[in-house]
């Protein structure tokens, strides 16, 4: 055999029939595909009543009366009638500031100090200058005294006709004089003595002390700073040391829309949540409606005072609050209707008022009809029994008759 022969043996004939192995990879492609259209139907078999676990609340009675209900709904803020940014009468440079953010002081502590150095060094002045004023008239009084003395020696001489009347007159001139010396001298006395005074008075400047018992909310000085009661306009020279708030004048402010002002009144019962315990339900009352009326938002202030105290309410915080209906009259209005809810289990469907139960392991639609406001629940006049359990948290595609389990009890 020639080497050309044996090149055409190397040679691949494209035209020829293919083997069985493609026919073998397309078989077990067909195998893979019905595997994973079977391990498919199987999940979904296996899973197809798989419950949704959802937040699960029992539906509570209303009270008995209808004190309870709220008429109106409002929100504001929690405010201190009583605060005040602590300054010095004085200006001068802070030496020590001894107070702290979250401190609690009582009435006449010692805040901060100023550089009291000029302050003492005038009041050492007044003090001598009272000293002195006080030894002129130690000796004024003894002059007086001893031409008292001569005045009335010479009144006697002058009864035995023994002395001139000139001598006599000189003697009772002297004694006046030094009468009206002395006087003058205890008057120089006294403006030493209330100069000594004021002098203590600028020294007692120099001490900030606070005016009530409170809690310090802002510290706003520091040592070596320069403050003063009256602003310098260029913002070098501080015009406070701190702010302190009384925490037992604590009270809430809401706007409320002049259209709905006349559901409020002195005295009313209102319940607060405050944004930061949205758990926490506060009893207060209104203390007054302010008598005039914001133009720009057509509101009108109410002051609501805090039934309790607590050193979780801090100023400043949001609280939305319910004012309640006032307690009927005995028999003067029937039983209330229906029963309360979490006002999160309300939903929209087809805008309808509808709530989810849970009824044998199965989510039940119901149809509802609302009533008032009480905190965060809603009054359900119809569709819903006190005890039932209402679903109030649940994905959006929830519908009638998924099968739920439940999650959490929420009362």
């Amino acid at each position: 055999m020639n080497k050309s022969e044996l090149l055409k043996e190397l040679r691949i004939d494209r035209d020829a029939p293919a083997d069985g192995s493609s026919s073998r990879l397309g078989l077990w492609i067909a195998i893979g595909a019905a595997a994973l259209v079977v391990a498919g139907a199987l999940f979904w078999f296996l899973n197809r009543d798989k419950p949704i676990e959802v937040k699960v609340a029992t539906a509570g009675a209303m009270p008995a009366t209808g004190a309870g209900t709220s008429v109106l709904d409002a929100t504001g803020y929690v405010t201190a009638r009583r605060q005040a940014t602590v300054s010095a009468k004085i200006t001068g440079k802070v030496q020590e500031v001894r107070i702290e953010e979250g401190q609690r002081v009582e009435a006449g502590d010692i805040l901060a100090t100023l550089d009291d150095s000029e302050a003492r060094v005038d009041l050492q002045l007044r003090r001598a200058q009272v000293a002195a004023a006080r030894a002129q008239l130690a000796e004024a009084e003894a002059g007086s005294a001893n031409a008292e003395r001569e005045y009335k020696r010479q009144q006697e001489v002058a009864a035995l006709k023994l002395t001139s009347a000139s001598a006599l007159d000189a003697a009772r001139t002297e004694a006046e004089a030094s009468r009206a010396r002395t006087s003058s001298q205890a008057s120089a006395v006294r403006v030493a003595q209330e100069a000594q005074q004021a002098a203590q008075v600028q020294l007692d400047n120099t001490i900030v002390r606070a005016p009530f018992t409170g809690v310090v909310t802002v510290k706003a000085a520091q040592p070596g700073e320069m403050i003063s009661p009256i602003s310098a306009g260029g913002g070098s020279i501080r015009t406070g040391i701190g702010t302190i708030v009384d925490m037992d004048s604590l009270e809430i402010q809401v706007d409320v829309s002049e259209a709905y002002i006349n559901r409020v009144k002195p005295d009313q019962k209102v319940e607060a949540v405050l944004n930061a315990y949205p758990e926490w339900r506060i009893p207060a009352s209104v203390i007054a409606i302010v008598p005039t009326a914001d133009r720009s938002k057509a509101t009108v202030k109410v002051r609501i005072a805090l039934g309790v105290k607590d050193v979780r309410i801090v100023p400043e915080m949001g609280v939305r609050v319910a004012f309640l209906e006032a307690n009927p009259s005995a028999g003067s209005a029937p039983p209330p209707r229906g029963s309360l809810v979490p006002a999160a289990a309300i939903r929209q469907d087809d805008g309808k008022d509808v709530v989810f139960l849970v009824r044998d392991g199965r989510a039940e639609r119901r149809a509802v009809t609302l009533g008032g406001t009480l905190g965060d629940d809603r009054q359900v006049q119809a569709g819903v029994s006190a005890g039932d359990a209402v679903i109030v948290e649940a994905p959006p595609t929830l519908k009638d008759g998924d099968a739920v389990q439940e999650r959490e009890k929420d009362r």
